[in-house]
């Protein structure tokens, strides 16, 4: 096998199994919602992440010391990805339905591309915008159908807004870890710190804004946890930055296009989810997308 071609199944290996690990996640974030303010269950997973990715930095052998400018860079993508993108995604589910907010989530592949090209000087193909378009029109019935059933009442709003917010997060974050300072560094060591980074800020977050740490003992929760941290997090992020560095911020985002239909999927299974013409209509035009923007020779 050629080194393209091993290039490309390695991509095509971490882009399924990002997919498909995410899009259960929005099912076990429930048990997330309960008795523990959701700060301290995000404060909860990223440390444990954080300790995880440690672990996987010894066991790969890497050097785990980072210089002033990595410890920096660490420190901001810790800020945006593991600190305000999930505080905010974990708020806004007080207000809308999981759905909708991961539909919306799907969103992260317009500033990504936007903020690639701005930043890093990523290219965009016709290729790429034409199976955007294809896609976007899917996610547009998938939000129409999830709006459909959201909860009504004026913090709808609030409850988008706080979204938005998480995208941008997430999509600077992306960017900083496609960039070169990201490239010189090994991609758990750096993810290791970043996690301790967010750790800490949502720490100290949820102390000041609900008070000391609450704890739920529930099997369903402990488990919740440990499967977010450690699967959700320590097996995925890693995977999801060498897409970053190999496909780009764009293309990379991609998956999350395609969690809102795998998450949907695994609602029909497990939840009962039923499915109408709009969110069927939305998942084909997203699939469409899908292999129009990733497709090609290239």
């Amino acid at each position: 096998m050629s080194d393209a071609s091993a290039a490309r199944t390695r991509g095509l290996i971490a882009f399924a199994v990002t997919t498909l690990v995410w899009g259960s996640t929005w099912l076990v974030i429930k048990t997330q919602l309960g008795p523990v303010p959701p700060a301290w269950s995000v404060t909860y997973r990223f440390s444990l992440a954080c300790l995880g990715m440690f672990v996987l930095a010894v066991v790969r052998g890497e050097r785990l010391l980072l210089g002033r400018r990595g410890l920096l860079l660490a420190g901001v993508v810790g800020f945006f990805q593991f600190f305000a993108n999930f505080q905010l995604v974990y708020q806004s589910e007080r207000y809308l339905t999981s759905g909708l907010v991961a539909v919306m989530f799907a969103l992260l592949i317009v500033p990504n591309a936007l903020f690639a090209r701005m930043f890093i000087g990523a290219q965009v193909s016709g290729r790429f915008l034409l199976g955007s378009a294809i896609a976007m029109g899917g996610i547009g019935l998938l939000m129409l159908h999830e709006y459909h059933i959201a909860p009504t009442g004026g913090a709808v709003l609030l409850g988008l807004a706080l979204v938005t917010g998480a995208i941008l997060s997430a999509s600077a974050a992306n960017v900083l870890q496609a960039g070169e300072a990201a490239r010189r560094e090994a991609i758990p060591v750096l993810l290791a710190w970043a996690m301790l980074a967010g750790s800490l800020g949502n720490a100290a977050y949820a102390w000041v804004t609900t008070g000391p740490p609450v704890i739920d003992l529930a099997p369903a929760y402990l488990a919740g946890v440990v499967y977010l941290a450690l699967i959700g997090t320590v097996l995925t992020f890693p995977l999801y930055s060498l897409l970053l560095r190999d496909w780009g911020p764009g293309r990379a985002a991609y998956n999350s296009v395609l969690i809102p239909v795998v998450a949907m999927a695994l609602s029909t299974l497990f939840e009962g989810y039923h499915w109408t013409s709009l969110a069927a209509g939305g998942a084909v035009l997203v699939l469409a997308g899908l292999i129009v923007a990733l497709g090609g020779r290239r």
